[in-house]
C-alpha cells in the first residue's frame, strides 16, 4: 500500500462502496463459468482477461463446496510479482468471502481485509458456479486490491505512474534548500566570531549582533520551508482530491513566511531603536504584512473548513 495509506483508503471506501460492490458484481457476473473448475487454463485465461481491463484485480482462484480451496492463487505475473502463488488444499470455510456466499445466491462482496496472499488491503468478492444441470460445483473468489480500486474510479492512476518522479524532483528542491541553509548557519558562526573581534569600531560591534540574528532568522525560515516540501510532498501521502489536504500545505507554507517576516520587522525596529532610523518605516510596513498575512490566512483556513464540512455534508446526502 505504497500509493494510499490505509486510513486515506478505508476513508476512500466508504466514499465509493456501492460502485465498488457493483464493479466487482459486474465482473465477477462475466467470467463466472463451469470450466473455470475443470480446466485451470480458463482460470489463468479468465484472470488475464480481467486483469488486462481492471489493474486492480489482484487474485483469482475456485473453491469446493465445503470451501476447500481447489486451485493455485492465480494472478499476473507482469503486476504482481510478490504474490504467494499456492493456496490448493487450504481450508477457506471459515474465510469471510466463503461464509458470506454460502448464505446468498448472487455474488457476495467482503468488506476490506489484509491479504495474506499479497499483504495489501484488498475485497473479496464471490459466487457460486453450477453445472448445466444446477449443481452446486463450488465458488469462485476474485480479490482486488483496495487502494489501487480507488485510485481507478478517482480517475488518478496516471498521475500515481508520475509520482515516483515527482517525488525525486521535490527531493533534489529540498536538498538545494538545505544546502542554502548551511550556508546561512556558516554565515551566522562567523559573524559570531568577529563578534570576539576586539579592533572593531564601536558601531560596527553593536550591529554585528543584527546580522547573526538574520542570517539565523533566514536560515530557519528556509529550513522550515524545506522541511515542509519534504514531509508534505515526499514523505507523507497527500491526497490532492481533499481540500484539508491542500489546505494544510497552504497554512504551513504561509506560516513560515509570517514568521520570517515578523522577525524581520522586529530586527529593523531594533536597529532603528540604536539609532539606524532610515529602517522604522520599513519595520512598520513589514509588520503591517504580518498582520494581512495572518488575517488572510485565518480567514482561508475558516472558509476551507467550511467548504470542506458542506462539501461532506452534500456526499452524505448523495448516498
Amino acid at each position: 500500500m505504497a500509493a494510499m495509506s490505509y486510513l486515506n483508503t478505508i476513508e476512500r471506501y466508504h466514499e465509493y462502496r456501492v460502485a465498488i460492490r457493483e464493479l466487482l458484481g459486474s465482473i465477477l457476473a462475466g467470467i463466472s463459468h463451469n470450466r473455470l473448475f475443470i480446466e485451470p487454463t480458463a482460470l489463468r485465461q479468465a484472470m488475464c482477461d480481467v486483469a488486462g481491463h481492471y489493474p486492480f484485480v489482484s487474485l483469482l482462484f475456485t473453491l469446493d463446496p465445503q470451501g476447500i480451496q481447489t486451485s493455485d492463487n492465480v494472478y499476473c505475473p507482469r503486476r504482481h510479482r510478490q504474490m504467494r502463488a499456492e493456496g490448493r488444499g487450504k481450508d477457506r470455510s471459515q474465510r469471510p468471502y466463503f461464509l458470506s456466499t454460502i448464505e446468498t445466491d448472487g455474488v457476495a462482496v467482503t468488506e476490506p481485509y489484509l491479504s495474506t496472499a499479497s499483504g495489501t488491503l484488498c475485497i473479496s468478492a464471490s459466487t457460486r458456479g453450477k453445472d448445466a444441470q444446477g449443481k452446486l460445483l463450488g465458488y469462485i473468489v476474485l480479490d482486488i486490491d483496495l487502494g489501487e480500486t480507488v485510485e481507478f474510479l478517482m480517475g488518478d492512476v496516471l498521475r500515481r505512474r508520475f509520482q515516483p518522479g515527482f517525488r525525486a524532483i521535490y527531493s533534489l528542491i529540498v536538498a538545494g534548500l538545505f544546502a542554502v541553509v548551511g550556508a546561512l548557519l556558516w554565515s551566522a558562526f562567523t559573524e559570531v566570531a568577529h563578534l570576539f573581534d576586539s579592533g572593531q569600531a564601536r558601531d560596527a560591534v553593536h550591529l554585528r549582533p543584527f546580522g547573526v540574528i538574520i542570517f539565523l532568522t533566514l536560515g530557519l525560515a528556509v529550513f522550515d520551508l524545506g522541511k515542509t516540501i519534504l514531509e508534505e510532498e515526499v514523505l507523507m501521502h497527500k491526497d490532492i482530491f481533499r481540500h484539508s489536504s491542500t489546505r494544510r500545505t497552504i497554512t504551513r507554507f504561509v506560516a513560515a513566511i509570517l514568521i520570517a517576516v515578523s522577525i524581520e520587522s522586529l530586527l529593523l525596529m531594533f536597529k532603528a531603536a540604536l539609532g539606524q532610523g532610515e529602517g522604522m518605516l520599513a519595520a512598520v510596513w513589514m509588520m503591517f504584512t504580518a498582520i494581512g498575512l495572518l488575517i488572510g490566512l485565518g480567514i482561508y483556513v475558516f472558509l476551507g473548513a467550511q467548504a470542506e464540512v458542506a462539501l461532506l455534508k452534500q456526499r452524505g446526502a448523495s448516498r
